[in-house]
């Protein structure tokens, strides 16, 4: 993809941060630093979010995930806990459409400026029925 700024870092046509290389993936330093030490992890080939991977590509990619999260937690002393995020689509928050996997270091309860994740619970909204529907249909729709 000629215009992917995610391809381009893993073509090494631009400078980045890098903190990671191997044949399958990339991961260097975001540039929103969001906290400190946000890395992204990216597979060199091309797919643009998680709906695109196979098997052996997903294999690759996620098989790297801990070595990544363990080097950025032995990184520093300051480091509490880790943020592991991957987001698919525009409506999950993807800006950039090259799958990438986000590593958000956690320092203290207020290095939260700009970030931040809420869970609402809604147990008790969807009755057993609906919730059967749902496992029915994504069981059906499970690839082999």
């Amino acid at each position: 993809m000629t215009d992917c700024i995610f391809c381009k870092i893993a073509n090494h046509e631009i400078p980045s941060n890098i903190v990671y290389e191997d044949d399958v993936v990339i991961a260097f330093l975001d540039l929103s630093q969001v906290t400190k030490g946000h890395t992204l992890l990216v597979p060199k080939k091309h797919v643009a979010d998680i709906f695109e991977f196979d098997e052996e590509l997903a294999k690759a990619v996620f098989s790297r995930i801990p070595k990544i999260a363990r080097a950025i937690e032995r990184s520093s002393d300051d480091i509490l806990g880790l943020n592991i995020l991957n987001n698919n689509r525009s409506i999950a928050y993807q800006s950039v459409f090259h799958s990438h996997i986000h590593f958000l270091p956690r320092y203290e309860d207020s290095d939260t400026d700009g970030f931040g994740l809420k869970w609402k619970t809604h147990e008790g909204k969807y009755s057993q029925e609906e919730l059967a529907k749902v496992i029915a249909s994504i069981k059906e729709s499970l690839e082999d």
